[in-house]
């Protein structure tokens, strides 16, 4: 039986690597891969990047999108060994639910990594949807400045400090985001 993984982490845990290593792993022993990033995140254009250099071509997914469409047809033109998205927590109910189908019905393990929180401590609705559906949840980790284990995302403005309000997207990398631990996030907020 194929499954739904959901790899969950703060800002800055790997995510993007372990996702693009996965990858190389199927490609080195001669298996095709479908890699997959939600559009809102222009940051890349359609490429999956870590911070550490490694990159690769992803499609782009609007939230509209059928991935199982998408991936059934691929699938009959050359067989698919997994599918992989990156910023999973930028899928919509709809999107997990075919990613649980393309593992239930075409027996194709699906990949997923992303944030589990925003910045105000709540759940993005992709990450909701994973964490309610995937049949696999594992945690990357990461560290606070402290030492602690990072499982929060502190916004920051431009001066550096800490955004209790706003939009639950807007895109952005270390400039944006600091991955902390909870007492530290706390303490940022205050």
């Amino acid at each position: 039986m194929s499954k739904v993984y959901f790899y969950y982490a703060a800002m800055n845990a790997g995510k993007s690597t372990v996702l693009l290593q996965s990858s190389y792993n199927y490609h080195e022993r001669g298996m095709r891969t479908l890699l997959f990033i939600p559009s809102v995140d222009t940051r890349s254009g359609g490429r999956i990047r870590s911070r550490i250099g490694l990159d690769a071509e992803a499609l782009p997914l609007p939230p509209d999108e059928d991935i199982f469409a998408h991936v059934k047809s691929a699938h009959a033109a050359q067989p698919v060994a997994c599918v992989l998205v990156d910023e999973a927590q930028f899928l919509t109910r709809a999107q997990v639910e075919q990613l649980t189908d393309i593992a239930d019905q075409l027996r194709i393990p699906c990949l997923c990594y992303g944030l589990r929180t925003d910045f105000q401590a709540q759940l993005f609705p992709g990450s909701a949807a994973l964490l309610a559906l995937a049949d696999n949840l594992i945690e990357l980790k990461t560290i606070c400045h402290c030492g602690r284990k990072a499982t929060m995302n502190l916004r920051v403005g431009p001066d550096g400090r800490g955004v209790k309000e706003g939009a639950q997207v807007e895109i952005g990398g270390n400039d944006r985001y600091v991955a902390m631990c909870r007492r530290h996030f706390k303490e940022a907020l205050a």
